[in-house]
């Protein structure tokens, strides 16, 4: 009992904040390279977004007044209250939560030149925001205390990255209290979903620079970034940065070295994510717009039809959700070539409550790590064993998924595993005759090869189940994804055709 007791207490004091300082003294200005000489006066009041005006220290715009005007990439969104600080020549500045590191996504812009992206940034009240990706990509919180955010707001931030946003949280001195207060406020605003690791083999530590390595200086047991957000579709939506990224922007951590608690990239780390990140925010722009539009159905293919193909898929635990308006597309070129009848609506299914026997086609796709109750294992095992067919994708090519698959359907179809398809299976000319394919430019320049590598279990004879390695949905879709691993548009397209077809045919 008592080793038990020193196991909980210690567990408290590793993740209880109030262990490296009570939240106001992490309101520390971040902004100047030498100390100051003399201690900030009370925090004031303020709605938690608070109206103009800006900080006495001005912001300056990077090149605003030079025709042609570049769009606006990025935008730092005010918030929180403000408190009076003295720089080290004795001057008075008023500071707020927002802008503890005034100069940060200026300094963020101007890495992004190292890609030749000419774009503005400007600062965003959301109390008079557009909420128009399109116009505005990005939104950046910057912080060290707890981000509070009104309700509409939250309702209308949600609105905003769902049609294509992205939303970017830095939690600037590695502040628990901001960090925990992003996580509970990305949930909150997508209830149907988790704040999960990006994996490492993600595109936004790969877009632009191969980030390998990290280096945190009070932390250096992280040695790898750690990223984490809310997947909308295939895209980060909801992004949260555990240690600080800001003042490595500006090439100076020196003024977090005033909080012994501070966690924080150093400048090169920083650099090296801030330009990822500006990459990612314009490679995938498109695909945000592109899967954020609302399906439309007639009437008939809203009712569950009986004659009809449907694409039923799967609903896990893990981001199931990767390329919406997807299958629909797909269904569209069907009809198109096949005299199929499709139905245009893609059906989601719980395995452990829906009724699976309108459903001989059943899709699972994902980006990370999932796993299914041995309620889930033994209804889908029973689906397999009498009839049914499985296509699992792997959204975006990653590793972490590829393993989830594999481990779970172990579980599904013990004594079994993949195996390539051979080349000459019905599926690869049960519409098309495919022999050849084109990969996404990261696997071409890999020499992947041209030929298709889906994998497949047989049971009692029968290709039952088809996995493919490589994202194929993707393709079904009109959006490039930057650094995405798999098939290009034509022969995604074929490719999912021909599935379908064997399936109905067979």
């Amino acid at each position: 009992m008592r080793q038990k007791l020193i196991y909980i207490l210690t567990l408290c004091l590793a993740l209880s904040p109030a262990v490296f300082a009570a939240e106001d003294d992490w309101f520390i200005y971040l902004g100047d390279k030498k100390p100051y000489q003399a201690p900030r006066k009370n925090i004031s009041a303020a709605e938690a977004m608070p109206p103009l005006p800006l900080p006495a220290t001005p912001l300056r715009r990077t090149e605003r007044k030079k025709p042609p005007q570049p769009d606006y990439l990025i935008g730092k969104v005010i918030w929180g209250q403000s408190a009076s600080f003295q720089d080290s020549s004795g001057n008075t500045l008023e500071i707020a939560d927002w802008n503890l590191c005034p100069t940060d996504i200026e300094k963020f812009m101007q890495n992004s030149r190292k890609l030749n992206l000419n774009y503005h940034w400007q600062n965003v009240n959301l109390n008079s925001f557009h909420y128009n990706p399109q116009q505005l990509p990005a939104l950046f919180f910057s912080g060290t205390r707890s981000l509070k955010l009104g309700e509409l707001q939250q309702k209308s931030l949600r609105q905003y990255i769902t049609s294509g946003g992205m939303v970017i949280c830095d939690s600037i001195a590695g502040s628990p209290y901001f960090y925990n207060s992003t996580r509970e406020l990305a949930e909150q605003m997508f209830p149907e979903s988790s704040v999960r690791a990006i994996p490492l083999d993600h595109p936004i530590y790969h877009i632009f620079v191969n980030i390998t390595n990290v280096n945190n200086p009070r932390n250096p047991d992280v040695a790898l970034p750690e990223l984490e957000g809310i997947y909308i579709g295939s895209r980060i939506g909801f992004l949260i940065s555990k240690y600080g990224l800001g003042c490595g922007w500006n090439q100076n951590t020196g003024p977090l070295l005033q909080l012994s608690a501070a966690s924080f990239y150093d400048a090169r780390s920083a650099t090296e994510i801030g330009i990822n990140l500006a990459a990612y925010i314009v490679g995938y722009a498109q695909p945000g717009i592109v899967e954020g539009r609302p399906e439309m159905f007639s009437l008939a293919d809203q009712q569950i039809p009986t004659d009809e193909f449907i694409f039923a898929q799967i609903r896990h635990n893990g981001a199931w959700n990767v390329h919406p308006g997807a299958a629909t597309a797909l269904m569209l070129k069907l009809r198109k070539h096949t005299a199929i009848r499709v139905n245009l609506q893609r059906r989601t299914i719980d395995l452990g409550k829906d009724n699976l026997d309108q459903y001989p086609f059943l899709y699972l796709t994902g980006l990370d790590s999932f796993d299914l109750s041995d309620k889930q294992v033994a209804i889908l095992r029973n689906y397999l064993t009498t009839g049914g067919f499985l296509l699992i994708n792997n959204g975006m090519g990653l590793t972490t998924f590829d393993s989830a698959v594999k481990q779970e359907m172990a579980k599904v179809l013990p004594n079994t595993s993949f195996r390539d398809i051979p080349a000459d299976h019905p599926v690869y000319s049960s519409l098309f005759n495919i022999d050849k394919v084109e990969y996404s430019p990261i696997l071409e320049a890999a020499a992947t090869g041209s030929k298709p590598k889906l994998q497949g279990i047989n049971i009692g004879g029968e290709l039952k189940v088809i996995y493919s390695p490589q994202d194929l949905e993707a393709g079904w879709l009109d959006a490039y994804y930057p650094m995405i691993k798999g098939y290009a548009q034509t022969s995604a397209r074929q490719l999912g055709m021909n599935i379908i077809t064997y399936v109905m045919t067979n």
